[in-house]
Parts: C-alpha cells; structure tokens; sequence
C-alpha cells in the first residue's frame, strides 16, 4: 500500500454534537441514525448527515451503550461496516481533507464514532481489479 492510500490519524476527528462547531473541524459529518436531541440545525453546523452508516437499530439497542458490553459491539459494528460503501466514501474524504465524525453519545470512548474512526484509519484489504 502506498502513503496516499493512507488516511491519517489527524484527519479524522470525533466531536459530540453538542459542542460548539469550530473552523478546524473541516468536513462535519453525523454518524448518528437519530438526530442528537436539544440541538439544532443551525447549532450543529453539518456537512452531511450520514445516517446509513451509524450502527443497526437492533445492534443500538442491544448495546444500550452498556461498556462490558463494548468489545462484541465493536465486532458487529465492523461487520455490519463491511456490507456499506460509505465506508469507502468517508476513507476518500479523509485521505484528501479533515473530516469529523459527529455523534451524540455520552461516553466518548464507548460509542460508534470510536469503532468507525478506526476502521477509517486502517488500511483498506486489497481491492479486486477487473479485467
């Protein structure tokens, strides 16, 4: 793989919707399917909203943002990752600018914006060439 298939790390921030909308944010994009609740569209200052790419509604509910839980939400949201192109979009926005993730969450270090800045940042399996 070379250095411009690369997303880097400074590309893709994390910032809950409910704090203030700053000019480095670049490219703001909420991941969320539900929209954050007491704010806005004026206030959150999006780019676009993604809601295909924020987990299931049956995988939300199962977590229930409950951290013991967090390991196997990470495994099923990653695999529910693999089945959307977006995925792709989102990793081609932030090879080429800043992008952040916007999510509603409470717990920054249990949500879905966490799992999907990683899968961003690795590097991408071998794509198929056609012939």
């Amino acid at each position: 793989m070379t250095a411009q298939h690369a997303v880097r790390a400074s590309n893709v921030r994390l910032k809950r919707a409910y704090e203030p909308h700053a000019p480095e944010d670049g490219m703001r994009i909420l991941i969320d399917r539900l929209w954050p609740r007491g704010v806005s569209k004026e206030e959150a200052k999006l780019d676009v909203w993604l809601k295909e790419i924020a987990p299931s509604a049956a995988l939300r509910t199962w977590f229930d943002h409950e951290p013991d839980r967090w390991a196997e939400f990470r495994r099923r949201y990653r695999d529910e990752l693999k089945h959307t192109p977006l995925v792709h979009e989102l990793r081609d926005q932030a090879r080429n600018r800043r992008i952040t993730l916007v999510y509603s969450a409470k717990d920054e270090a249990h949500n879905d914006a966490v799992v999907l800045r990683n899968v961003l940042l690795a590097r991408p399996g071998p794509q198929r060439r056609t012939s």
